[in-house]
């Protein structure tokens, strides 16, 4: 018997693989009838004009599966119990693909909502919206050989399973003299737990901190992937206002159990907070004995006046975690960030790392530790720091040709953008029209959104862009 069995030639899938897949549905779609002689391998690969050791590595599998069975003397033939057969229904439709149940998600997935993506910019348009490091700058050449030094590692260290879960040891003790000097935190490299990027930080605290029903308080307007966080781990969200000294304490609660707050440049308001306030949110924490989340994203960015100290370093005998990352100062794909967590944290973060996913990977923790100990980051962050600043001149200075008293803004001393307030309607319209990419700031706020703000990125963009940007805004 001739059995409709076909292969492609100019198919990169390999000719085993076509015959395998072949017999494979047509057997799960009835075609092939349990107890059926299939054709022997040398009458089978004459047909089709293939080797017959091709036929029989096919073979070979479908037998090893279960969907043929080979008798010695009689041939081979189609099983009558088939391995697939309690997977779905006993009818398949006619497409050849069963129909899947409704699968019930936890109250975890359900809450979870649409992944988050950053829209591509279209041809010839200008993205205001996106804030990320300007990549041309970066010195790859350097990262490059750390890596490859790293890579002749011949004791195998790095390409095996992390002694622990908290990071690669030298790296924390980097991370922890980094922010000291820098940031004026205070901590040991042991309370350093290395993360793929501040995000995870955000939900290992959600996770060791936080039961479902627990009340956070955000600033609101705030960084949404903090409220996305804590929303999909069933948290009650405290949205409290924010003013010209940042998060309002006053209006914080008394139920709050975790406070997020982003001190040193908030987002999107570029807010940063006073001294008093930080005082006051500390006493606050204090009195409730609640937990302060401070997510330090860019600070390392500041122009105007001295850089402000962590609010973790004042935070005496309040339990305070410290997030930061190395995605905005250096690459986003270097998704390698820390927190650092009181002393009686360390345990639990470190085994919500190990069960999250074991270990951020070695390799590039082993690079970063002798990327920040060679010196190499802070001489990037410097010269960063000169080439922002002029970019954000620019942006103020074509804000303030093109809009003038129409355009209020604020959080320019630091970081990578600006929150705009255009007295103009019809801002977005008038974007798309003139191709230009601008984000509206309704996304982050949990209370109805003011009209007409929008944050401004100028880090990934040259002077030149920033000015035609804006210049096409205008128009």
């Amino acid at each position: 018997m001739r059995y409709a069995i076909s292969v492609r030639r100019d198919s990169p899938t390999p000719l085993h693989r076509q015959i395998y897949e072949e017999w494979r549905n047509g057997i799960l779609a009835g075609r092939f009838r349990h107890g059926d002689r299939v054709p022997s391998t040398r009458d089978l690969a004459a047909t089709l004009e293939v080797s017959r050791s091709t036929v029989t590595e096919a073979y070979d599998q479908l037998i090893a599966e279960g969907y043929l069975e080979s008798t010695h003397g009689a041939g081979t033939f189609v099983c009558h119990e088939l391995p697939d057969q309690w997977l779905g229904p006993r009818r398949t439709p006619a497409n050849g693909q069963a129909p899947m149940p409704p699968i019930r998600l936890s109250r975890f997935g359900s809450r979870l909502g649409e992944e988050f993506r950053y829209p591509r910019t279209p041809p010839d348009f200008i993205n205001l919206s996106h804030a990320t490091p300007e990549l041309r700058h970066f010195p790859f050449a350097i990262w490059r050989r750390l890596l490859a030094r790293r890579f002749r590692d011949t004791t195998h260290r790095l390409f095996d399973y992390a002694e622990h879960s908290a990071g690669y040891e030298p790296l924390r003790r980097e991370i922890a003299a980094y922010v000291s000097r820098s940031r004026a935190v205070r901590c040991r490299p042991e309370q350093v737990i290395v993360v793929n990027g501040s995000q995870q930080g955000l939900d290992l605290c959600a996770r060791v901190l936080l039961d479902a029903g627990d009340t956070v308080a955000l600033e609101n307007p705030g960084y949404r992937g903090a409220i996305r966080t804590f929303a999909a781990h069933g948290a009650r969200m405290n949205a409290v206002r924010l003013d010209a000294d940042g998060i309002v304490v006053a209006e914080i609660g008394r139920k709050a159990r975790l406070v997020y707050v982003t001190p040193s440049h908030q987002f999107p308001t570029g807010v940063s907070m006073s001294l008093s306030r930080r005082l006051d949110l500390i006493e606050w924490a204090r009195r409730r004995e609640a937990v302060i989340v401070e997510d330090d994203y860019d600070s390392e960015y500041r122009y105007v006046g001295a850089p402000l100290p962590a609010l973790q370093g004042l935070a005496n005998g309040v339990a305070a975690v410290y997030l930061g990352t190395f995605s905005k100062v250096m690459f986003p794909s270097l998704r390698i960030g820390y927190a650092i967590v009181p002393e009686q944290l360390i345990k639990p973060f470190a085994s919500a790392k190990w069960l999250a996913d074991r270990q951020t990977p070695l390799l590039e923790q082993a690079a970063l530790a002798d990327f920040i100990r060679e010196g190499h980051l802070e001489r990037h962050v410097r010269r960063m720091r000169r080439i922002y600043g002029r970019r954000r001149e620019a942006m103020l200075e074509s804000l303030e040709r093109h809009f003038g008293a129409n355009a209020k803004f604020s959080g320019d001393a630091a970081g990578m953008h600006i929150l705009v307030r255009l007295d103009e309607p019809g801002i977005l319209a008038r974007a798309t029209r003139n191709k230009v990419m601008l984000t509206d700031s309704a996304v982050s706020y949990l209370t109805d959104p003011p009209n007409n703000e929008y944050v401004f990125a100028f880090s990934a963009l040259s002077e030149r862009m920033i000015r035609e940007g804006v210049k096409r805004l205008a128009s």
